[in-house]
């Protein structure tokens, strides 16, 4: 039987088919052998091939294949730094949930998880939430973002989860497709996707006033069927976001705008730090290439622990 998987939970996986059957299902041992980097070696998204079995009058599955991916999602394991966690697979596109303050999503965080998503191939959309709780400042704000990361190519929706601004709008995005919403906790997810479908009920949980951050409300990313032809992979809230598994010379690719400029370089393995006749830096220069975009791309080439070391998701 062939099915997908709509939740792990560690050692379980629950599994849809075609017809809309779920079964509970675990893997073989030899998954865990297969010298595959991932700490789960099968994510919500993932196409499988398993088979039933009945013990004691109830019936699971055991999951023998994976088929291919098209795309996935991944973060550094929280324990095992050379090891990483897929948070999903088969994506058509990622809803990154950022918020000025509140808790407040910084730029770092924002181009990190853009970088992964690039290098995966996963197309990822910004929604600027809770823009019903900013002054004007803090709109200015959220419009020189939405600025910087139209002019690279994203798309970038101001939002309210909870008035119900430009909801319709997410929703209309999401129709024929497995959509998946990321963002630090506290930054309205839940909120968000009870106010695209009510009935799912996702638990909410106040802001903590104490660390101005989300309480932790997700444990496991779980994939949903809506009732408009969408579903969605709800995921735990992200603290940091690391990047992996990749070399200093292939960072700058995934920036798109440097992407776009590199073929100006007059080295073509530029790495856009001290190099002469630098097509990124004389941007920088110019202004056409946003400082704080550069900023995070010297982070990541250079390593810094700033982030890595809280790459890992709310009481996981």
């Amino acid at each position: 039987m062939t099915g997908i998987v709509y939740k792990s939970t560690g050692s379980w996986y629950t599994i849809k088919t075609d017809l809309g059957a779920t079964y509970q299902c675990r893997i073989k041992g030899k998954f865990r052998l297969k010298g595959i980097k991932s700490t789960n070696p099968i994510a919500v998204g993932d196409s499988v091939d398993f088979e039933l079995e009945t013990n004691n009058d109830e019936t699971t599955g055991v999951i023998h294949n994976i088929h291919d991916r098209s795309n996935y999602i991944v973060r550094k394991s929280v324990n095992l730094s050379k090891q990483t966690h897929i948070i999903a697979s088969n994506i058509d596109q990622v809803f990154l949930l950022i918020t000025i303050d509140n808790p407040p999503t910084f730029t770092s965080f924002i181009d990190r998880f853009l970088v992964t998503a690039e290098a995966y191939s996963v197309k990822t959309i910004l929604l600027f939430n809770k823009v019903d709780t900013y002054n004007e400042e803090t709109l200015d704000e959220v419009r020189y973002l939405a600025h910087v990361y139209r002019k690279i190519g994203y798309e970038c929706i101001g939002i309210s989860a909870e008035t119900g601004k430009n909801v319709d709008k997410v929703k209309s995005l999401m129709i024929g497709k497995v959509s998946m919403f990321a963002g630090h906790s506290g930054v309205g997810k839940s909120t968000l996707v009870n106010a695209i479908e009510p009935g799912l009920e996702l638990k909410t949980k106040a802001i903590s006033a104490q660390h101005s951050q989300g309480q932790h409300t997700t444990t496991f990313a779980e994939m949903f069927d809506l009732s408009f032809d969408a579903k969605i992979i709800d995921t735990p809230g992200i603290k940091g976001f690391g990047v992996v598994d990749m070399d200093k010379e292939e960072v700058g690719d995934y920036f798109p705008e440097f992407f776009e400029l590199k073929q100006d370089c007059k080295f073509n393995n530029c790495l856009h730090l001290e190099e002469p006749k630098c097509a990124v830096k004389d941007a920088l220069d110019k202004d056409e290439v946003a400082f704080s975009r550069y900023r995070s791309y010297l982070q990541i080439i250079e390593g810094e622990d700033e982030h890595y070391r809280t790459d890992n998701w709310d009481n996981e």
